[in-house]
């Protein structure tokens, strides 16, 4: 009886450990002028709360390993989706102010947001440079939502 119970214990430890793998990840969240944004919500892409963002724009959180993207939000920003690699354990990100855009069409704003997000890889050479990231480039994909689908 012992050796049953025995066996059943290891084989519910191991396939318990097999569906329970988390990865952690770190990082640091800025806005457009380098600056750190305290309280940044970090969302799993169906916007269940995850983790904040301390005073410095940093967090460490605990994800399931199969979870590959994630949302980011902060008042008065646009929503980042950032597409999560394998290999990336470091986030940093740069996100957008949301900015009004009266009386213009839809496809006018979206190519203004457009070249703003074009230069947010420029933005994050600038983080680099000045010691605020540790990267030089981002080892994620950012992913741009347009307002307006053809």
């Amino acid at each position: 009886m012992r050796i049953i119970l025995t066996i059943i214990f290891l084989i519910s430890v191991v396939t318990g450990n097999l569906f329970c793998q988390t990865r952690t990840i770190s990082g640091q969240i800025l806005s457009e002028d380098l600056e750190e944004l305290p309280a940044a919500g970090i969302h799993q892409i169906d916007t269940v709360l995850i983790g904040k963002t301390d005073i410095n724009g940093r967090f460490s959180i605990e994800i399931p390993s199969d979870t590959d993207s994630l949302l980011l939000t902060f008042v008065g920003f646009e929503w980042t989706t950032i597409q999560l690699q394998a290999d990336c354990d470091t986030l940093e990100v740069v996100m957008m102010y949301d900015v009004i855009y009266d009386f213009m069409s839809p496809r006018k704003i979206d190519r203004l947001r457009k070249k703003r997000f074009e230069k947010l890889p420029t933005i994050h050479q600038q983080a680099f440079d000045k010691g605020l990231f540790k990267r030089e480039s981002p080892c994620y994909n950012q992913v741009f939502n347009s307002y307006f689908d053809n």
